[in-house]
């Protein structure tokens, strides 16, 4: 249990929590921003395109968070807006993942500033190193092509077949089956050995 942590090392447990809460955010505007690129106005129109994580995440999501160290968030859309609807919907999905990989190249290149410089030895390296595995861990996730995640946006609209079984709830029975296995876990280790490379 996540909450645990709050006990036993608060400060691990507040490094993950603003990690998570930043990194879900900032993967919603990034969702956000394709969609107005798109020509899809509705992230504007709903008050979504904000920083506050409520918005984004909602209250359950955070308390779920603190409690287990899992979260969600959403960003609507619209894609019958779009300029296109196959490429803008493939864009959109992919902008999520791609925002957390972004930062995750961020928080890897402050890790060799870090390294390289003592006159940044006042950041946290810890705290980079974290940020970098969870975001490269959420682009893995996220890609996954299992509904409703946005892997799955991404592939039903290369191959429409795909696509009612976004309509069922397959989807969070596998999602299920990934976590209770331990299968997910090899997301996470995955993104363990690619922090640990990019920041030798």
């Amino acid at each position: 249990m996540m909450v645990e942590y709050l006990l036993t090392d608060p400060v691990y447990f507040f490094r993950f929590t603003v990690i998570i809460i930043l990194s879900i955010t900032l993967h919603e505007l990034g969702h956000g921003f394709a969609a107005i690129h798109q020509g899809d106005d509705t992230p504007i129109r709903t008050g979504h395109m904000t920083p506050n994580p409520v918005v984004h995440m909602g209250w359950l999501s955070l308390i779920f968070l603190c409690l287990v160290g899992m979260a969600w968030g959403e960003m609507p859309i619209n894609p019958n807006r779009f300029r296109s609807r196959k490429w803008g919907e493939i864009l959109v999905a992919a902008a999520g993942p791609g925002t957390n990989f972004a930062i995750a190249v961020v928080c890897i290149f402050v890790i060799h500033l870090i390294k390289a410089s003592s006159a940044m030895s006042f950041l946290s390296l810890e705290f980079f190193w974290l940020a970098a595995y969870i975001n490269i861990g959420l682009g893995f996730f996220n890609l996954l092509p299992i509904p409703p995640l946005d892997g799955f946006h991404i592939f039903s609209e290369l191959i429409p077949d795909l696509k009612p079984l976004g309509q069922s709830q397959i989807g969070y029975a596998l999602l299920m089956i990934l976590f209770i296995t331990g299968a997910s876990g090899l997301i996470w280790s995955a993104a363990e050995a690619t922090v640990t490379i990019w920041s030798r």
